[in-house]
């Protein structure tokens, strides 16, 4: 009896353990099914292998001493300079080639880290909401560029870890700074280049209903990594402007302020771009005012 009882005992225990492994794989597959599934292009470069290398994409031999084929900066993915024209965009960044926040390809980070947006974004955003919405000039003042200087460091060297708590740094225009700069300094906008034209018309019409529709259209131009960004960014700045009263921070502030930072002329001549910021800053205050309605 006792040895059916101990048996029956080990039989509930490994159940409970199936029943409990099968919970965490079905969450870890829930979890990974909200994981975004960002496409990504690979960002080849000609590389010299050292030693004999196979090209990971047709397994055949690459020749020669030197430039025998490239090489994904961002994955490590190494292939024939031909057949790198037919491999699918599937690059999933590793964290040991992406070495920066700053700087980095959106899409680019958000893979390596996989996030549905960069991170930097997101921990500026909640440090705002957190202790800033009534800060008056919001996102107009400029913090210490040195301070600045000092978060993005932070978070090129620490990533989701960096410290940008009012301990670290007191002056929400310090975070306000911080998260415009990284908007700046990314190699392709957050309204990619070549939406951009797109965009710049949606700002020169005039009647409000049709220029809805055309930015409607003009968002499903940008990456999803993008979109997803300006989406989480509008329905942010939204908020500030709530609390217009304390901050002073209207709409049309906002899109003075973030027009030239999300939006960048690709390579036009200085009077086309100077014509350009007041439909820049009518795009961004559009998106800020109807977010709701646009994502």
């Amino acid at each position: 009896n006792r040895g059916g009882r101990i048996g029956g005992e080990q039989q509930e225990s490994l159940l409970s353990d199936w029943l409990l492994t099968s919970l965490v794989r079905r969450a870890t597959l829930r979890e990974s099914d909200l994981a975004p599934k960002y496409e990504k292009v690979h960002n080849f470069k000609v590389h010299t292998f050292r030693g004999p290398h196979w090209c990971e994409y047709c397994a055949n031999f690459m020749w020669g001493l030197i430039a025998q084929g490239v090489k994904c900066a961002d994955c490590g993915l190494n292939v024939h300079k031909q057949c790198s024209k037919v491999v699918p965009n599937d690059c999933q960044p590793d964290l040991r080639h992406v070495k920066k926040v700053y700087s980095c390809d959106l899409t680019t980070l958000v893979k390596a880290h996989n996030t549905k947006r960069p991170m930097v974004v997101d921990m500026c955003i909640q440090e705002i909401e957190a202790r800033g919405l009534q800060s008056e000039g919001l996102y107009r003042i400029s913090g210490f560029s040195e301070l600045i200087e000092d978060v993005k460091l932070a978070f090129d060297r620490d990533g989701e870890k960096a410290d940008i708590s009012s301990n670290a740094y007191e002056d929400i225009n310090i975070i306000t700074g911080a998260l415009k700069l990284y908007f700046r300094e990314l190699p392709i906008p957050l309204i990619t280049y070549d939406a951009y034209p797109r965009f710049i018309e949606t700002g020169k019409i005039t009647d409000p209903e049709k220029r809805l529709e055309s930015l409607h259209e003009a968002l499903k131009l940008l990456p999803p990594a993008h979109c997803e960004t300006l989406r989480y960014l509008m329905a942010h700045l939204k908020r500030v402007t709530q609390y217009e009263k304390e901050n002073l921070m209207s709409s049309e502030n906002l899109g003075i302020v973030f027009g030239p930072t999300l939006m960048r002329a690709p390579e036009l001549d200085a009077m086309t771009a100077l014509n350009d910021i007041r439909y820049q800053r009518l795009v961004v205050e559009t998106l800020i005012t109807n977010e709701d309605v646009l994502f």
